[in-house]
């Protein structure tokens, strides 16, 4: 997981609910028996007059899923705007918003209150303090369920591998084709969350990938994939090299101050494709925060776990059996750590690993 600044664009979505009692909550996954029953849960959420506020913390499965959204939600609803907190800075990703033309505008240049009906999708409210401020009236997500806030609408499915599965299925049970840039952002979306099906996923995203392959631009996906890493980013892969440490096939790497934490994400699963390599674990500082990157091959081992005993009393942490993430503020460090290195990195994990 990743984590961000608290805003006041967000703050004005806050009802005045305290933490305490945000702490008693417990969501309510909702249950249906088919996809067009799901379907019709949802959209029973929205009227004409509504304006509609769809909040992510941009990534590709995350881009895809709430343009979906839009999709659904046109001509039912008055307005539907897709926001995000994080700056963009990966290239894959700009790439995916020029060139799929998707509409966006950063959550903090608006207020929140001004929407009628709000929905978080691949994320939940706790795992992003501009979003645990806002009361949600949708849900859609496919991490680890958290607990802390309900909302009248709930799906989450931590089976599937991405959520751009799962919107799929809620544009067939609409009898809705995808466009071609709506595919091929779907498409990519659940590409790059399964990693190409090598991390966990069901039958439901292989259905969900061969029924978009056959609507996509592959020219368009190429060129988003093509566009990766920044000549300028190339020192910190010298970086990892001459820092990295490898213990009972695990690789360490600290890689000091960085100008955006997605070169960690980069150069983890760089590492992962190391043989015999079965953890590896990248952390860089990132305003004023110590971000941890962790890759597993998810064979009896759970980066998702491992990261929340390792971090979840420091900071934010959590993630899935292959993948997880960790943002400690670094004033949580203080007396725990003198400095950061590789070495540190290795002590604050190793502790952690069960025998």
């Amino acid at each position: 997981m990743a984590n961000g600044k608290n805003n006041g664009g967000a703050k004005n979505g806050n009802r005045g609910r305290s933490n305490a009692s945000k702490a008693c909550l417990e969501p309510k996954v909702c249950r249906w028996k088919s996809n067009k029953e799901r379907l019709r849960g949802f959209l029973s959420l929205f009227k004409k007059e509504d304006n509609v506020l769809v909040t992510i913390w941009a990534d590709p499965d995350s881009l895809a899923s709430a343009l979906a959204i839009k999709r659904l939600l046109t001509y039912r609803v008055s307005s539907v705007t897709i926001a995000h907190p994080n700056e963009i800075k990966r290239v894959n990703n700009q790439a995916m918003v020029q060139l799929l033309k998707i509409p966006l505008v950063k959550l903090r240049s608006l207020k929140v209150a001004d929407f009628s009906k709000k929905i978080l999708v691949d994320s939940q409210p706790p795992h992003f303090p501009e979003f645990s401020a806002i009361e949600y009236d949708a849900v859609i997500d496919h991490h680890p369920l958290t607990t802390g806030w309900q909302a009248p609408f709930v799906d989450i499915r931590p089976e599937y591998g991405a959520v751009s599965s799962m919107m799929t299925e809620y544009l067939k049970a609409a009898g809705i084709k995808p466009s071609v840039a709506l595919a091929t952002a779907l498409f990519y979306g659940i590409k790059v969350d399964t990693r190409n099906f090598e991390k966990q996923a069901t039958v439901h995203d292989v259905l969900s990938f061969q029924y978009l392959f056959k609507r996509i631009n592959r020219h368009l996906v190429h060129k988003i994939e093509a566009s990766d890493i920044r000549r300028s980013e190339l020192k910190y892969f010298r970086t990892a090299f001459d820092v990295m440490k490898i213990y009972k096939s695990r690789i360490f790497a600290h890689l000091g101050k960085v100008h955006n934490p997605d070169i960690l994400v980069v150069v983890a699963d760089f590492f992962n494709h190391v043989h015999d390599i079965g953890w590896v674990f990248v952390s860089g500082e990132y305003k004023e925060k110590l971000v941890v990157i962790i890759r597993c091959d998810g064979y009896r081992k759970n980066a998702g776990s491992l990261a929340k005993r390792a971090f979840g009393q420091l900071g934010t942490a959590g993630g899935h059996r292959e993948s997880a993430r960790a943002e400690i503020p670094l004033e949580n460090l203080e007396g725990l750590v003198r400095t950061l290195s590789t070495r540190t990195l290795q002590r604050l994990v190793s502790k952690h690993f069960r025998s």
